[in-house]
């Protein structure tokens, strides 16, 4: 889809073009048939984009929910859009308490994509001015912010980020584009705008908040920058740099893990990781608190300790309720091996297994087809390594009904 005809649609034909669109895609219309209805009526340049955008809107409803019916997207900018909930949760640290405390801030939305970020700031009620080196990403997001009616001020242009003056600014939001030619990149110098172009905007701010990828390395995280690593259902979605003064609670130098849509939030307390014995329960912390280096925090919450002190898994004796990890009780611990796996699973009639590693060199998918599981029977298998040795942990997901299971043997004795 071009910038022509995407602006078609949004004439009065254009809409009635999507609208026929969004029903037939809702109807599961096969593609030629979908293509052959809306070809009687409407050009092949606008039939191609109205369904097009018919099929995004239905993708789009994961992230964006109902609004979703109203939006335009382009396949790449779904992509990268920030889901709503992690785009309002980061609204609401813009704006802290909220307009008691004076006038929101002004935000410059650089790199806006199709726009999910401008519009929960502008719901928070932030002026926003957003910029997009695409012209078709940057007519999108304007389409964007006038089809949800939004509170506050919103423009959009297109402009590079590296060339924006800062200045006149509250703070700047930076979402730099994490895709090349070749797919997506992991590698900050690779972003669009690259890293350094980032960091020489931050300079110029006197706040500034960048979204990057959750795998970003530490040596990318400007000195005296909070960090926040953002979880939504137990799923890291992404994370955010934070830099300056004026955003909701935010800690120079600290590493934050946050949990969305409850919005418990974790930092550092001081607490330390040891390593100890295999106890009842495993513990999976939440992949936010790991990726912020939290888990002794997650460790003190549930009162255990790690298996092993390079690996993210905990254990105890105490079965503690909390969102911060998965629990499991764990019925066997052993030495990995594939055939005594199989066997204690065929044993205990198990057809159902879900497998996790941390720590195991192990191909999941592999192993799946070896154990060649038949029965009634569900399990995890947790595989990891404990020392210098690889480690099955047989388990079941925790529950205040649960009964201790008879064949669990002595941790200590396998150790």
């Amino acid at each position: 889809m071009d910038l022509d005809a995407f602006r078609e649609l949004l004439t009065p034909d254009g809409r009635r073009a999507l609208a026929e669109a969004v029903d037939l895609v809702a109807a599961g219309t096969e593609p030629v048939t979908a293509v052959t209805t809306l070809r009687k009526a409407y050009s092949p340049a606008l039939t191609s984009a109205a369904l097009t955008q018919a099929t995004l809107r239905r993708r789009a409803e994961a992230k964006f929910g109902a609004d979703a019916a109203a939006m335009y997207f382009t396949p790449h900018g779904l992509e990268q859009a920030t889901r709503a909930e992690v785009a309002a949760h980061r609204a609401r640290r813009v704006t802290g308490p909220g307009p008691a405390s004076g006038a929101a801030p002004r935000v410059l939305d650089v790199c806006c994509g199709i726009g999910g970020d401008l519009v929960a700031l502008a719901r928070a009620g932030c002026p926003v001015d957003a910029v997009d080196l695409d012209p078709l990403t940057a007519e999108v997001a304007r389409a964007n912010a006038a089809a949800l009616g939004l509170p506050a001020p919103v423009r959009v242009r297109t402009a590079d980020a590296a060339e924006c003056d800062p200045s006149g600014y509250d703070l700047v939001f930076a979402d730099p584009a994490r895709r090349s030619a070749r797919g997506r990149t992991f590698d900050p110098m690779a972003y669009s705008p690259a890293w350094p172009a980032v960091l020489e905007l931050l300079a110029r701010t006197r706040a500034a908040c960048v979204k990057v990828a959750p795998g970003i390395p530490d040596e990318f995280i400007p000195d005296g920058a909070e960090a926040e690593w953002v979880s939504y259902k137990g799923e890291v979605k992404e994370a955010a740099i934070w830099a300056g003064t004026g955003c909701a609670g935010m800690k120079p130098g600290c590493r934050r893990a946050t949990l969305l849509p409850s919005g418990s939030t974790l930092t550092p307390n001081g607490a330390e990781a040891v390593a100890g014995p295999v106890g009842r329960y495993l513990y999976e912390p939440d992949g936010a608190a790991v990726r912020a280096h939290l888990v002794a925090e997650v460790a003190e919450i549930v009162k255990g300790h790690l298996l092993d002190p390079r690996i993210a898994y905990i254990t105890g004796d105490h079965a503690v309720a909390t969102e911060w990890a998965a629990c499991y009780e764990i019925t066997d611990v052993m030495p990995f091996s594939l055939k005594r796996l199989r066997a204690t699973l065929r044993e205990r009639g198990v057809g159902n297994v879900t497998i996790k590693k941390r720590g195991s060199a192990v191909d999941i998918e592999r192993l799946r087809k070896d154990l060649r599981l038949s029965g009634a029977n569900s399990a995890v298998v947790a595989l990891t390594r404990i020392g210098d040795r690889p480690y099955a942990l047989l388990c079941h997901p925790a529950g205040p009904a649960r009964a201790r299971p008879p064949h669990r043997p002595s941790p200590e004795a396998e150790l």
